[in-house]
């Protein structure tokens, strides 16, 4: 991932309260858009707009999150769990370290998200 990350988008990203907070909640556990709206207190179209940049940055994931009732709805997780930033010889590089998940943790979220 850190080979092709847009260096600037993802400090700018970075650089935003609300797209840091909705990546350290998510780290936790999880979230809606629902719950992010509540847990980092912003508006809805504030968090939409963040996780749509996010996602596209590469640093959040999108999984549906089924319900008994047929409705289907969309939690978020952070796509990394470091990055960081170096500087030498009058340049700098942003690393983009990915989450580390198995295939059996994998299988485990699509089971648990059937229920």
């Amino acid at each position: 991932m850190s080979e092709d990350v847009d260096r600037a988008e993802v400090l700018r990203l970075l650089d935003d309260k609300y797209a840091r907070a909705i990546l350290t909640a998510t780290s936790k556990t999880p979230m809606s858009a629902k719950e992010l709206t509540a847990a980092i207190d912003a508006s809805p179209p504030t968090v939409y707009r963040r996780v749509d940049d996010l996602k596209a940055a590469g640093l959040l994931l999108e999984e549906l999150q089924y319900e008994a009732s047929g409705h289907h709805y969309g939690v978020y997780r952070p796509a990394v769990d470091r990055v960081s930033v170096s500087f030498e010889d009058g340049e700098y590089s942003v690393r983009v370290d990915p989450t580390e998940e198995t295939t059996a943790d994998r299988f485990t979220r699509l089971y648990e998200g059937l229920r």
